[in-house]
């Protein structure tokens, strides 16, 4: 989906590359130098067997050297229907981890999808053996990290029109960009804010993203006594975020679950940003307690409030971590260096489907 940062950039920059690029999507935006077909009209009553057709008359139009779809169900499996190769898919997490215990279709529609795929790449080490499980085999799984624009998320001074419309101004700041569904678990950070502000009342926060949820948080908050130290910002533009995090000192996960790195917590780490994020999947990986950052158990409000506030009491220790940080996202998930890794994939084999 176009929607999806992820795929955005994927496909930016095989386009900014000089590569033809087309992207079927359910949702039509305007990307420069990608052709861009949707296929969703009047979603709701165009059944997947319909899509499913679709996609593939489109693919046998297009003619392309490689068919790739992100996220094993649903696209995963429209490419897999279209029978074309070499085909590529990417899982995301959920698509492998959770969907094939939803119900019956899912479970055998993602081991048929894997199975038809000539390589599989996926984010995460801890998805590889759920992968082979599933159908793939091991020896077609590329670990790809989706990577950050370290051009664009780096080190900077705070943003003063963001300081004044939110009117933190100087005032410490931690930030939350998870989306408001029960997964990430925002509940966890609001329950730690009245502790947070026994040590540092001067303390503000900034809860970003959309969901279910919004409404029963911001109750929540209110509640608590604490909606007047949040700001909830909504979804903030991919190309405001680097101002947002620099405008913050300490940056938190409270999720419930993720595949690799979450996308928010590598740009974070990649502006300088001390992490404070839950302890699941890789994230014992990117960041270890008490050297970059703090690893936190789930659900556990009051180890949250400790290291937020062990965190801004200690400015050294912050900056420590967060030069630690930004240096981890250059060596390690870097967005250019995946994407030339993928680029050399992709060669590979169209010449091998070529040969």
């Amino acid at each position: 989906s176009t929607k999806s940062i992820h795929t955005r950039r994927w496909v930016e920059y095989f386009a900014e590359k000089g590569h033809e690029v087309h992207l079927i999507t359910p949702e039509y935006d305007d990307i420069e130098g990608v052709k861009t077909y949707e296929v969703n009209p009047k979603a709701s009553k165009l059944s997947p067997f319909c899509k499913a057709i679709i996609i593939r008359n489109l693919v046998k139009k297009i003619k392309p050297d490689i068919l790739h779809a992100h996220q094993v169900l649903p696209f995963g499996l429209y490419g897999a229907l279209s029978g074309f190769h070499p085909f590529v898919v990417t899982a995301w997490g959920s698509d492998v981890l959770i969907c094939p215990k939803e119900s019956k279709i899912m479970k055998y529609a993602v081991p048929f999808t894997l199975r038809r795929a000539d390589l599989v790449t996926c984010d995460a080490e801890h998805i590889k053996w759920p992968l082979v499980e599933l159908g793939a085999e091991s020896h077609k799984i590329n670990l790809i990290y989706f990577g950050v624009d370290t051009n664009k998320f780096k080190p900077g001074q705070r943003n003063k029109k963001i300081s004044e419309e939110l009117e933190i101004f100087d005032s410490p700041v931690v930030i939350s960009l998870r989306s408001l569904e029960p997964l990430y678990n925002t509940e966890s950070l609001i329950a730690s804010i009245p502790l947070v502000l026994e040590k540092i009342p001067e303390t503000k926060f900034i809860i970003a993203g959309k969901g279910s949820q919004e409404q029963k948080l911001k109750e929540l908050a209110k509640f608590m006594g604490v909606l007047d130290v949040i700001r909830f910002v909504g979804q903030i533009p991919n190309n405001e975020l680097a101002k947002y995090l620099t405008s913050s000192d300490v940056y938190v996960s409270t999720s419930l679950s993720d595949a690799g790195l979450a996308a928010s917590t590598a740009e974070a780490m990649a502006c300088g940003l001390p992490v404070v994020i839950t302890d699941f999947g890789d994230n014992r990986k990117w960041v270890e307690d008490g050297v970059n950052g703090f690893i936190v158990p789930l659900k556990d409000p009051k180890a949250l409030a400790e290291k937020i506030i062990y965190l801004l009491k200690h400015e050294d220790i912050r900056k420590k971590f967060g030069m630690r940080n930004r240096r981890i996202i250059e060596e390690r998930n870097n967005y250019y260096k995946e994407m030339e890794k993928m680029e050399k994939i992709y060669i590979e084999l169209v010449e091998r489907y070529k040969s």
